[in-house]
């Protein structure tokens, strides 16, 4: 049986995350643009994930086994969506307003590679801790991310043609690498700046659990795609930088 290809593959992960679902959840009901699938990739969640999944009244395609980590299960994401675009809004992460994916349908009826909005950081309950200290590029161009990951992965929309699987060999930093190589796949007039806030990022995703080998590892992918002096000089720009905040 053939079935309708939506505009939108909404990719969740997770894994026991009953705790910080709800909001997730809610948000994607709330949303007034409806041309979309979602896709929870759970990895065999032994708490009440999945039956709030079930009660939240949202159509998903649920698939619950163990898996290698976050970003095979991003994959597998990946191989299961059936949309033109792609985004990853994963558990505790939500949408700002219920109008948000409409801006990103919007943006889509020109037909852009890549649509990219801001992000804010919230804590438990959704309430605004700060602004993300890196703001989304004007121009997206394939040397913006050597200054960093200056659009958060969830607010980071991408052509399913265009995406490559996440690389398994990096544990914490392998959403930094995949949008690389999908700027890398894009130009800088197929890139669609939304101007505004689209996500709300929870304060306690694996980055901010493992600070510093999640820093080494992005180094090395920094170096691996713009060279390695440029990086290092690049990181003693960015350790003055932090001290003057």
């Amino acid at each position: 049986m053939s079935h309708p290809s939506p505009l939108l593959s909404i990719i969740t992960v997770t894994y026991n995350a009953s705790q910080v679902l709800g909001p997730t959840l809610q948000s994607l009901k709330s949303q007034t643009f409806r041309d979309f699938e979602h896709i929870v990739v759970d990895g065999n969640s032994s708490d009440s994930t999945l039956r709030l999944i079930e009660d939240a009244g949202i159509p998903s395609r649920v698939i619950s086994e163990p898996d290698r980590g976050l970003y095979d299960a991003m994959n597998k994401g990946i191989d299961l969506a059936r949309g033109k675009y792609i985004l990853f809004l994963n558990a505790g992460d939500s949408f700002h307003d219920p109008d948000t994916l409409s801006l990103y349908a919007q943006a889509a009826a020109g037909d852009p590679d890549i649509i990219y909005g801001d992000t804010i950081i919230v804590d438990s309950e959704g309430k605004k801790i700060a602004d993300r200290h890196l703001k989304a590029p004007e121009k997206l161009t394939s040397k913006s991310f050597a200054n960093g990951m200056l659009i958060c992965h969830q607010a980071f929309m991408v052509k399913k043609n265009l995406v490559p699987l996440y690389d398994l060999s990096y544990r914490f930093s392998a959403d930094y690498d995949w949008c690389v190589k999908c700027i890398a796949k894009s130009r800088p007039d197929k890139c669609h700046n939304l101007q505004s806030v689209t996500i709300k990022y929870l304060n306690d995703g694996l980055t901010d659990k493992n600070k510093i080998p999640s820093l080494l590892e992005r180094f090395r992918i920094m170096s691996r795609h713009y060279g390695l002096i440029p990086t290092t000089l690049r990181h003693f720009r960015f350790l003055l930088r932090s001290l003057r905040r």
